[in-house]
């Protein structure tokens, strides 16, 4: 009986020693693995005007665009922006993303089925300087396509337990307990430009908000998941958003104000 006892704690303390150094290195490394990072934030598109322009001067900017009109279109992040799926490029007051995954090539198909535009080109790396300042980068780029307009978007996704923010950047435990609610809030919002001036036409946002108990975050890619359904309807409320204001820029400033706008598809708008 005891020599039984004896070799049973002695199995027991070999697996112990076992695992011992497992768990310890699992607590050394921050559980990684048990947990998923939160990207990074989104930047206020408006603000990229270039800095050293006073009111006044930004007063005196004019519409050059000429239509049907040539459309550049990029995404900006704060600088240093990583998500699950995506990291951005350039380095500044902001940077860029070129790959995300919340876009699909029906979004902006979208835009090139709007009237009186010519074409959408999507801004790449080649084109973008590392150094990010102010619109005038993303300008430029646009000039190298022959763009006449620069339609600029962000995406500030924002993470909630228990009405608490999670932040950017921060780590979320998986596996939190049941009665824990989680949010994932996701804001995108735009603005156009003129490419030649830096004059802004029309801004634009759209949110959109995914909720479920947090144990159901059982792995990053559940949390992701809810991420990506999240910014993906977000996007696409606010392409709805632009159709509605790139009507108004069109009666405007493309004179059609004697008819009803309809896009190429012919759907009234």
């Amino acid at each position: 009986m005891n020599d039984r006892a004896s070799r049973y704690g002695t199995r027991e303390l070999a697996v112990l020693s076992l695992i011992t150094p497992l768990l310890a290195g699992m607590v050394a490394s921050g559980c990684s693995s048990m947990r998923y990072r939160t990207p990074g934030r989104g930047v206020a598109v408006t603000s990229l005007a270039t800095s050293d322009f006073d009111i006044e001067e930004r007063m005196l900017r004019q519409p050059a665009a000429s239509f049907p009109a040539r459309v550049a279109v990029v995404r900006v992040q704060a600088s240093g922006y990583r998500s699950h799926g995506s990291i951005s490029y350039g380095h500044g007051k902001y940077s860029v993303v070129t790959a995300g995954d919340m876009e699909r090539d029906e979004h902006f198909e979208r835009l090139e089925q709007l009237p009186m535009v010519a074409d959408v080109a999507r801004l790449n790396r080649l084109l973008i300087p590392p150094k990010l300042e102010s619109d005038k980068e993303l300008r430029l780029a646009a000039a190298s396509l022959k763009a006449d307009l620069l339609f600029v978007y962000t995406v500030d996704t924002i993470f909630r337990v228990d009405e608490h923010d999670v932040g950017p950047l921060r780590l979320i435990t998986l596996g939190l307990l049941p009665i824990n609610e989680a949010h994932v809030t996701s804001i995108v919002s735009a603005a156009l430009f003129d490419v030649r001036t830096g004059y802004v036409y029309s801004v634009a946002e759209s949110s959109a908000r995914e909720t479920q108990l947090a144990n159901a975050w059982t792995s990053k890619d559940a949390i992701d998941s809810a991420r990506r359904r999240a910014e993906r309807r977000a996007f696409e409320g606010l392409l709805d958003e632009f159709t509605l204001a790139w009507a108004d820029v069109v009666a405007e400033y493309a004179g059609q104000t004697d008819e009803p706008v309809v896009s190429k598809l012919g759907d009234a708008r």
